[in-house]
């Protein structure tokens, strides 16, 4: 498929790896709907991308309100065969905090944001894309889910998130595999440490101590870099199943 033949649906878009994914696709002739929880800043970024950028509202967490969504992107613009899947939550929290034992509530929320989220958002434009019309190679759409080195190194503090990680590492190759006779390609991206606005909230010191953590590029990762390998994977068919850790050689340590 050719990038600037993309319809593509990112959640989480209104900021962070989602938003700058919108900008990389814009800039190559895609179109895009901005999936987020957050209206004002997701109309805002909407309008600051220019028309062929829309914003939709979506809650990840619900089922009805994520097949709305998908159909409303699908018809805004005119195809919908790109999915990328980057809304999400931290979840830090320790199992054996200083205020007791995490609770069984707040794991779930992470999971049902992280993992059942995408889940339900990979369901519902999966169902949209095996109606449309093959490419040469036969291909109808990619799903693209945001994993994270933590789901290969969690570090104390992230017991829940950590688990959504791998677990969206883990459905990866699964759903490539049932989705193949449909066209429709999976792959996960693993980041490392990215200047999201997380991480820019963060003081000086603590960034260049992250920073100093990575062999090379000695530096943060850029959310375009992340908007890159997700325009480069849908260019190319033979990718599909495959998570790809994009974190300059890094290995977590416990803290």
């Amino acid at each position: 498929m050719k990038i600037q033949d993309a319809r593509a649906a990112i959640t989480g878009g209104a900021s962070g790896l989602g938003q700058a994914t919108a900008r990389h696709l814009i800039a190559q002739g895609a179109r895009v709907a901005l999936l987020d929880v957050q209206d004002d800043a997701g109309r805002a970024a909407a309008a600051a991308l220019g028309p062929q950028a829309h914003f939709v509202h979506c809650d990840v967490t619900s089922e009805q309100g994520v097949e709305a969504a998908m159909a409303e992107a699908q018809q805004r613009l005119e195809g919908l065969n790109l999915l990328v899947n980057c809304a999400g939550v931290i979840g830090a929290g320790r199992v054996l905090g200083k205020n007791g034992p995490m609770s069984g509530e707040f794991f779930a929320k992470v999971v049902q944001v992280n993992l059942i989220g995408t889940f339900l958002c990979d369901k519902a434009a999966a169902a949209l894309m095996q109606h449309n019309t093959p490419s040469e190679d036969g291909e109808r759409g990619l799903l693209v889910h945001t994993s994270s080195v933590a789901a290969f190194e969690g570090q104390i503090g992230q017991a829940a998130y950590s688990a959504t990680k791998a677990a969206l590492a883990g459905m990866t190759l699964p759903m490539a595999r049932e989705l193949a006779r449909f066209g429709i390609r999976c792959i996960a991206i693993a980041p490392g440490i990215f200047l999201t606005p997380m991480v820019a909230n963060m003081t000086a010191e603590l960034q260049a101590s992250l920073a100093a953590q990575i062999p090379f590029p000695h530096r943060l990762g850029k959310p375009e870099e992340f908007a890159q390998l997700v325009g480069a994977a849908f260019t190319i068919p033979m990718l599909n199943g495959e998570t790809i850790r994009l974190d300059g050689a890094v290995r977590m340590q416990p803290q």
